[in-house]
């Protein structure tokens, strides 16, 4: 008789506070997780008016390609170069305005490389024209 009596016990689990645990892991990774914000490129754009004409002798054009190859007033150079020619130029007019434009194909990278050079070169008045479509 002692024999039948004799059951098997299964063995559980409980699962009745399972999806409180599950909430309050959920709520404590929500609240303790930063979250990476991008801030941009820090520039100050000057507010909407009328344009004005520049000379030419006061404009220094740097352009990008696609293939992240430089031309800096229609002569090829390096991204290595961009600061030591720009540096120099603007020795010689203080009042020289660098137009950066780059092809829409080009690549980020390349363009922030080329625009912090000339950021290193001393420039404070930067012209970054639109891409042609």
């Amino acid at each position: 008789m002692l024999l039948e009596k004799e059951r098997k016990r299964a063995a559980e689990i409980p699962t009745a506070s399972l999806a409180d645990i599950a909430f309050l892991l959920l709520t404590f990774f929500l609240v303790t997780t930063t979250i990476d914000v991008d801030k941009g490129l820090g520039l100050t754009l000057p507010p909407k008016g009328k344009q004005q004409e520049i000379r030419k002798k006061n404009i220094c054009n740097v352009l990008v390609n696609a293939q992240g190859e430089v031309l800096i007033d229609e002569k090829p150079a390096q991204i290595s170069m961009i600061k030591d020619i720009i540096s120099q130029k603007l020795l010689e007019n203080p009042k020289l305005i660098v137009s950066l434009k780059t092809a829409r194909e080009t690549k980020y990278d390349v363009y922030i490389k080329v625009l912090d050079q000339i950021k290193q070169a001393g420039a404070k008045r930067i012209s970054i024209a639109e891409p042609e479509v």
